[in-house]
């Protein structure tokens, strides 16, 4: 049997945050094969993940991966309880990791994963969300991870030619878009993608502010008032952050003539910690 030292019960403990003699017994048992007394801890992970589920976990980080072709990306959610949490190394690979399998095998067993990692790290986890975007025919799907991880973007975009993809302008403009939904946080790409229950709730704001006016104006105003909403709120109306004179459209629209091409934005995500809750 091999001798079950100091070193080995001390690598254990960092890696499952057991107990002293939890970590020993298991190593006993498993005759000093560390991986396997990981193993064996996972009843006792459970436990402690059980117990620690109810706590409150509000840190976290957004994630992505894309498939090598970027044909199809995927962004994620996953919270701790704590920021020192977000940094540890150990953390961070655990997301990476569930990121990779959301899209290359969703069939994985995630609570599974989750309840171990729980053990390792002492923290409640939670993966919150997690969502795909996939283009068919000529496109790619882009990500942008904003310093901190504390917000996301997941973008797909057209092109009518294949070598517009690989064009330097191009992956500027992606680049640049991606990071412009960072920054400016649109509701949806277009103003016919608005969800018609928050476009009525404005119009309804917009005829209240405009009460008392003459019958004349009043659709004027309530128009104005849509319109810059729409400005506002929808990305190819945005004024582009990197030039604010000018919008997302026609920039796109400035690049896709450079390029001989036409270029669609067609979706996109953006996930921001803790709106999940």
């Amino acid at each position: 049997m091999a001798e079950v030292t100091a070193k080995l019960v001390g690598q254990l403990r960092k890696m499952t945050s057991a107990g002293l003699m939890d970590c020993k017994k298991a190593l006993t048992e498993t005759d000093g094969d560390v991986e396997a007394a990981v193993d064996v801890l996972r009843a006792q992970g459970t436990i402690k993940a059980a117990k620690k589920a109810g706590r409150e976990a509000n840190e976290g980080v957004i994630a992505h991966y894309i498939q090598p072709d970027s044909k199809a990306g995927v962004l994620v959610e996953i919270n701790c309880e704590t920021d020192f949490v977000v940094k540890n190394e150990q953390f961070q690979e655990f997301v990476a990791k569930v990121a990779k399998l959301k899209l290359t095998a969703p069939d994985t067993d995630f609570e599974e994963l989750r309840i171990a990692q729980v053990a390792k790290i002492g923290e409640n986890i939670l993966l919150s969300r997690d969502a795909k975007l996939e283009v068919d025919g000529t496109g790619l799907v882009a990500a942008y991870i904003h310093t901190g991880a504390k917000v996301g973007v997941l973008l797909q975009v057209r092109a009518g030619k294949e070598d517009s993809l690989g064009n330097d302008n191009f992956k500027v403009l992606v680049k640049d878009i991606t990071l412009h939904i960072a920054a400016s946080a649109p509701v949806s790409v277009s103003r016919d993608e608005v969800d018609p229950e928050l476009v009525a709730k404005e119009k309804a704001i917009a005829e209240e502010q405009a009460a008392g006016k003459p019958p004349q104006a009043i659709e004027k105003i309530v128009d104005g008032k849509m319109n810059k909403f729409f400005a506002t709120n929808c990305l190819l109306e945005q004024g582009f952050v990197k030039n604010p004179d000018i919008s997302i459209k026609d920039h796109v629209a400035s690049v896709a003539q450079s390029l001989g091409d036409e270029i669609t934005v067609a979706k996109f995500l953006r996930f921001q910690v803790g709106e999940s809750f």
